[in-house]
């Protein structure tokens, strides 16, 4: 969520965010009802100062109910015709009127309130001057290259041939059990998972991250707080169970972001990292018809994920970190990638600046998104009120950044498909040996 008074003061900024990253967005009904909040707010304090002015110059008995102490004079009156008791009951009568008026402004304002929570809810986060302008991913700029693409004296296979002849990966019995887009890691490919997962968790703990093994189920306030269920488009994606009012986590991030909501740090106690694994699900309702074989798209993959909370002062450089910190991970894995900085089209909602690490896949010909790093600046704090106590006393949003570390699908196809031998073995990354207990994959004789 953006800052109200941020929008206030710089709404032409705004829209030009907006416009950047292909939202719609009504800035100016925006500030309509924010100038309206802030009109009944006024009001309505107005008129409590009148109403608590005028108690303290009617009779003492002032937490009783004001209907009941009308009642009462009204009898005394009967027998008392004073024009003290007159002008008490004036009193009173005024004080209710006021009352009903308070009660009224409150109404109007729970409902302006309403209104302008739901059209900031609407609202992206806004892109770093920085960020490649463009409608899609066509503007995305490489940033880098690393590693250098090895060429084969034999056509390279696609990771689904390979996982099929070695039998380490299983989409046919998958697919009877459980329907397209699911997958079964046998053998070596599970036993590279188990190993990845090690490599990620213990580098991330050399740099200070506390490891963690998240929920897999988010509220659906918490997931609305990270800003990922705002459109349509974003419910499509994700698997709701309406009963429970749970989410399944489509990344780590989704339940480790919330667990500090209403939270306040000190300073000195960040960056706060953590590195969390979790399985994973997303519905790829939007990728109909694409990456169909193999694992490369399914609904259920597992991840080893970065998450920081930052101050506002280091996010650009905790970006800059985790984006490095994935890039040890793949140098250690010795494949080449190339890292992108997305264009602001291609960003989601929540992020002010997002880069990827693409892996190259010679199956395919092709790099393909493995990471991705993104600083979300303050928008998910904001609405989540997760804040850190800077060193004067005062009270500020933290900015909170996520990165992968290893999507496991799609690492184990890199694999694959960059140490592919001619033979149809896969020799295995030189820092994953010591995990495996060898160096080849072949095919188990059964």
């Amino acid at each position: 969520m953006l800052d109200i008074k941020f929008i206030r003061e710089n709404p032409e900024k705004v829209k030009e965010g907006c416009r950047k990253k292909n939202v719609e967005c009504d800035v100016n009904k925006i500030l309509e009802l924010d100038k309206r909040k802030r009109e009944l707010l006024g009001q309505i304090e107005n008129l409590r100062a009148q109403k608590n002015l005028r108690s303290k110059e009617m009779f003492p008995i002032r937490k009783s109910n004001r209907e009941y102490q009308l009642e009462a004079i009204k009898n005394k009156l009967a027998e008392d015709e004073s024009s003290k008791l007159t002008q008490k009951i004036v009193d009173i009568q005024i004080d209710l009127n006021r009352k009903k008026e308070i009660k009224n402004l409150e109404a109007q304002l729970e409902e302006v309130d309403g209104g302008l929570r739901s059209l900031l809810f609407q609202l992206p986060n806004l892109p770093f001057d920085e960020v490649p302008v463009g409608k899609d991913a066509s503007a995305n700029v490489v940033l880098r290259q690393w590693g250098k693409i090895q060429k084969f004296d034999f056509k390279p296979k696609e990771h689904f041939d390979l996982g099929e002849q070695l039998d380490v990966i299983d989409v046919k019995r998958a697919a009877k059990v459980s329907g397209a887009r699911f997958g079964y890691l046998k053998g070596d490919a599970a036993l590279l998972e188990f190993a990845l997962v090690d490599l990620a968790m213990k580098t991330a703990i050399k740099e200070g991250f506390m490891p963690i093994v998240p929920p897999v189920f988010v509220k659906s306030e918490m997931m609305q707080g990270m800003g990922y269920v705002d459109t349509p488009a974003d419910l499509a994606e994700r698997y709701f169970f309406e009963k429970d009012g749970l989410f399944l986590v489509g990344t780590a991030e989704q339940s480790v972001g919330p667990m500090h909501a209403g939270e306040t740090f000190e300073e000195k106690d960040l960056p706060r990292r953590y590195v969390a694994f979790s399985t994973c699900f997303r519905e790829e309702a939007g990728s109909y018809g694409k990456d169909t074989k193999g694992i490369l798209r399914v609904h259920q993959f597992d991840k080893v994920e970065f998450v920081s909370f930052t101050t506002p002062e280091q996010s650009r450089e905790e970006h800059q970190f985790l984006v490095g910190l994935g890039e040890k991970l793949w140098q250690a894995l010795e494949i080449p990638y190339q890292v992108v900085h997305l264009a602001t089209g291609d960003m989601g909602r929540p992020h002010a600046s997002t880069i990827d690490i693409e892996a190259w896949l010679p199956g395919q010909n092709r790099y393909r998104e493995v990471c991705s790093a993104s600083n979300m600046t303050d928008f998910q704090a904001r609405r989540l009120n997760i804040r850190y106590k800077n060193k004067e006393g005062k009270l500020e949003f933290v900015h909170m950044l996520n990165a992968t570390g290893f999507p496991i699908g799609r690492t184990i196809i890199a694999i694959l498909e960059n140490y592919q031998q001619k033979d149809g073995s896969v020799k295995i990354p030189r820092v994953l040996q010591k995990y495996m207990g060898k160096s080849q994959i072949k095919r188990a004789r059964v």
